[in-house]
């Protein structure tokens, strides 16, 4: 019994070290200034090569960070708002209430979940402006360059436009 209870004690341990081990082999210490989480990889590549694409000084490079953590916090309550709607669109598909309420309430759901996207939207807008005023000239030019080829790219690979999120109402998502 005693070398039972000394044997699981040794496999717990050597589970429990070798999960210790694993998780932190190969991380990287710096997480993202704006939100605190671990960056992707590629995510880190296309952000460095946007950087030197632009030429932007370590000057600007901080106060590019700035913004985008001042942009992530105006940001934020708007999409836990979205999101929060979206929720409440499911509560009422899911529930047991007569068609017709239903649908009355899932389009205003939808008409306050366009109002809030079309907040993100300008909130999106004003944190552009406020990036490209600490870009010069040539910088801003790159960057028209840059939006331009991303345009041109997007629409080679999606000819059809932009795919369209399902609504919240409930006639078009019952079909």
């Amino acid at each position: 019994m005693k070398n039972l209870f000394l044997f699981m004690l040794a496999l717990s341990l050597t589970v429990i070290g070798a999960n210790a081990a694993e998780n932190n082999v190969g991380l990287n210490p710096e997480k993202c200034p704006v939100c605190q989480h671990k960056p992707a990889p590629e995510h880190m590549k296309r952000a460095q090569a946007f950087e030197k694409k632009l030429g932007l000084t370590e000057e600007q490079k901080a106060q590019a960070r700035e913004l985008r953590k001042q942009g992530f916090e105006k940001m934020k309550p708007v999409m836990e708002q979205i999101k929060a709607k979206k929720q409440e669109c499911n509560k009422i598909k899911k529930s047991n209430i007569a068609l017709k309420d239903q649908s009355e309430q899932l389009k205003k759901l939808d008409k306050e979940i366009k109002n809030l996207e079309k907040q993100a939207r300008e909130i999106r807008k004003e944190n552009m402006k406020e990036f490209e005023s600490i870009l010069t000239k040539e910088q801003k030019k790159t960057l028209k360059q840059m939006k331009q080829e991303g345009r041109k790219n997007f629409k080679e690979n999606h000819p059809n436009g932009r795919p369209s999120m399902p609504p919240c109402r409930f006639e078009e998502a019952k079909k």
